[in-house]
């Protein structure tokens, strides 16, 4: 990779990989986009930033043209609760910007990193040891455009060459990032509730059991499939990548072992929990492992130490 271009960049990942990308590559190397335009922000000056609305082929090919560019990351989407709300918008973004992003880099000779998600399962998919191949049947609008995704990256490769490259990433945990209109947002939003208020209502049912990534583990999975060895990958996007399965009790227990005082309420929401409910308890990533190296270094004890102890002093609380 020698110049880079990350679409939705002040999304839930692209706030971290553009940083982390940039201290791996250098500050020149990474130019950010998207189509909102970067908070003023006092002593903190962005590199490189161009506002992209990527549904539009001509200025995302102008953009790659001007900065030389190689590789795209390509993150900008709905998210699922999000795209549940708003059916067609979620199509145009997520599909019909990934299909301009694909054609740019089939001009250009980019490779591109997709992220796909469990979403792109369905209710018939295998819910235990969920395998890398298996059947997706997914029945939201958001699952529909990650399969449909997985299948046009292959394409793209398949037919024309194109280095396409991605995982299927679990719900996510930073305390650096909010969260973005995703079902597993109450991962996120029960710590920044347990150190404001001591107490967090989640809108998915106690035993709800989803896989997890803390963002660490995420940034370096993307970071190593795009360094990997082409030679050595069988498959080429979509591959499982995970470090936990866990439900909202699990993880409220174990923020009760570092305050104690913190209490958990349930208030479902239908329409996120049957998204929950029609994705896997767990998957199954050995084809990452075996293929590119891949191992989560975080389960769910370091991940929550970690958490509080990181978001405590951002949020100003007293631990």
């Amino acid at each position: 990779m020698k110049k880079i271009l990350v679409t939705g960049a002040l999304g839930q990942i692209g706030s971290e990989l553009v940083p982390a990308l940039r201290q791996r590559y250098g500050d020149a190397q990474v130019i950010a986009s998207d189509i909102r335009m970067p908070p003023a922000d006092a002593g903190r000056e962005e590199p490189a930033f161009e506002f992209i609305d990527c549904t539009r082929q001509s200025p995302l090919r102008s953009v790659v043209h001007k900065h030389e560019i190689d590789t795209i990351f390509h993150l900008a989407a709905l998210l699922s609760a999000v795209a549940e709300e708003k059916p067609h918008v979620a199509w145009d973004v997520n599909m019909g910007g990934l299909y301009r992003v694909l054609e740019v880099a089939r001009e250009s000779g980019c490779a591109v990193f997709f992220p796909s998600s469990i979403g792109a399962f369905g209710p018939t998919t295998p819910k235990r040891g969920t395998p890398q191949d298996t059947l997706q049947r997914p029945t939201t609008m958001y699952g529909v455009t990650k399969a449909a995704g997985e299948l046009l990256c292959d394409y793209y490769f398949q037919r024309f060459g194109i280095d396409t490259r991605g995982v299927r990433f679990p719900g996510l945990i930073s305390y650096q990032a909010p969260p973005g209109g995703g079902t597993t947002d109450y991962a996120v939003e029960i710590f920044y509730a347990a150190l404001r208020h001591g107490r967090y209502t989640c809108f998915l049912g106690p035993d709800t059991r989803l896989d997890m990534m803390y963002m660490p583990d995420a940034l370096r999975a993307v970071v190593g499939l795009m360094e990997a060895d082409p030679g050595r990958l069988v498959h080429r996007n979509s591959f499982n990548v995970t470090a936990m399965s866990v439900t909202p009790e699990e993880i409220a227990a174990e923020i009760r072992r570092h305050l104690p005082g913190f209490a958990i309420d349930y208030d479902v929401d239908p329409v996120r929990q049957a998204i929950a409910d029609s994705w896997p308890d767990a998957i199954d990533d050995r084809a990452a492992a075996e293929e590119w190296g891949w191992a989560a270094t975080f389960d769910l004890a370091e991940m929550t130490a970690d958490m509080l102890a990181k978001l405590g002093p951002r949020l100003g609380a007293d631990r």
